[in-house]
This record gives C-alpha cells, structure tokens and sequence, in this order.
C-alpha cells in the first residue's frame, strides 16, 4: 500500500481546517435523550469522508441487519453499551471496540442496554447521510404511516439495503 495521488499543489499551504467545538449544540434530535452531531459531512470533506456522532438515549434503538452498495461504515463506541451486528453475530461492544464494515458487508447496531449509549460512525465516502437520518425522523414524526412504497423507495434512495 502506498500514498494516494497529491491532490495538493500549493507550496505553502492554506488555511482550510474546519473546528467544531465539543459544546455545539446537536444537528439533529432523534428521540428522547438521543441526537446526532454532524461532525464532518461529505459536504464539508469534498466527499472524502462522512463522520457522526451518534447518541443513543436509555430506550431500544437502532436498525436491524442490513448493507450498503456504496459506502463503507465504521462504528466506533465512546459510551455505554451497544450491540454491533458484524454479518454473521451480534456483538455486545462497550467504550473502545471498533467495528469496519465494508461496502456489502452485512451489519446493524442497536442500543438495548437500557442505558444511554454514544458512538462514533463513518461513512467513506462521504455520503449525503443527513437526508437519511433527517428522513428517518420526519417519517417517525408523521400522524400517517408511510407506505411501503414509500418506505422502500427512501431506503433505496439512501442506500439502505434490508436483509
């Protein structure tokens, strides 16, 4: 393995880093004590990379087996206590455990802990991700349930295969 390709010509560089600050308030709340933290979009990487700050309040949480045609997803766990599917078993992970699924790999997590819990995840490239979980919230927010139609045609739209 070596180096990419430059894709920097300057000589000196540029001042281009992008600071976010531990206390910025979350970009998405997802449920009772549960949010999310845009970190790094792939709009803010130029598609490189996509990295959230998911928080996982006490209730049961999370998808169920599925995979991605496009992307990679990494999981890595800050807090608390939450169960990583890895293809073929759950996994019952805690602060420290790290989880690379590769485009097509099979794989889900869930928080059933009862307690809150927080990882970090990745996508490369950088997926438009925030569509999906803004989508996924505005869907569970709706009086009407979606159909199934409509249901399968976002999950397609997003990259989100089920098993």
């Amino acid at each position: 393995m070596s180096y990419p390709q430059a894709r920097y010509f300057g000589d000196a560089g540029e001042p281009s880093a992008v600071f976010r600050a531990g206390g910025t308030p979350p970009d998405l709340v997802t449920g009772p004590g549960a949010d999310a933290h845009y970190l790094a979009t792939g709009a803010t990487t130029s598609g490189e990379f996509g990295l959230y700050r998911w928080n996982m309040g006490p209730g049961t949480s999370g998808p169920g087996p599925h995979f991605h045609r496009t992307m990679s997803e990494s999981f890595f766990v800050i807090s608390g206590s939450i169960r990583l599917f890895d293809g073929e078993a759950w996994i019952e992970t805690g602060p420290g455990d790290f989880l690379f699924v590769p485009p097509g790999g099979l794989h889900g997590f869930r928080n059933e802990s009862g307690h809150p819990a927080s990882m970090l995840i990745l996508f490369t490239p950088g997926a438009p991700r925030e569509g999906y979980f803004e989508g996924l919230v505005e869907m569970g927010a709706r009086t009407e349930e979606p159909t199934a139609e409509e249901r399968a045609d976002f999950y397609l739209r997003h990259d989100n295969h089920w098993v």
